[in-house]
């Protein structure tokens, strides 16, 4: 009796484990975050050389000069660091990227104390957008 409680236990710990680890993978952005319109011109020469700034600033030795996710301190990092080129980034909204900068998660910090003005996170998302061209 005792030795099957404990595999029973034993198992439990394990899938619990397991569905934490699985939740924690997917980063769930809420439907009003989404569709947050970014107020900024992403054509505005200055402000893209302000949002390329701010990245190089906060951004980049996390998610690298290109942001592939290889900046000097992602090997550092537990999770994976996100690769700004990939098809898979490109497709979030700019809400959603604008919720993930401001609100951070896991290794990722949250940008609403370090970066203010919400403006500035805006043009970072436009400097990020850039980068997969």
């Amino acid at each position: 009796m005792k030795k099957s409680m404990i595999m029973l236990l034993a198992f439990f710990t394990v899938g619990l484990s397991s569905f934490t680890l699985l939740q924690s993978k997917e980063w769930v952005v809420p439907e009003s975050a989404k569709k947050a319109k970014n107020p900024t011109d992403k054509t505005n020469k200055e402000d893209m050389a302000t949002g390329k700034s701010l990245y190089s600033k906060y951004c980049q030795s996390c998610h690298g000069k290109e942001g592939y996710g290889d900046g000097p301190k992602a090997k550092e990092l537990k999770g994976k660091v996100g690769d700004f080129s990939s098809s898979e980034f490109q497709s979030q909204t700019d809400g959603a990227l604008f919720y993930k900068v401001t609100t951070g998660r896991d290794d990722m910090p949250a940008f609403d104390k370090k970066i203010p003005d919400a403006e500035d996170r805006w043009l970072i998302i436009n400097y990020i957008r850039a980068l997969k061209q």
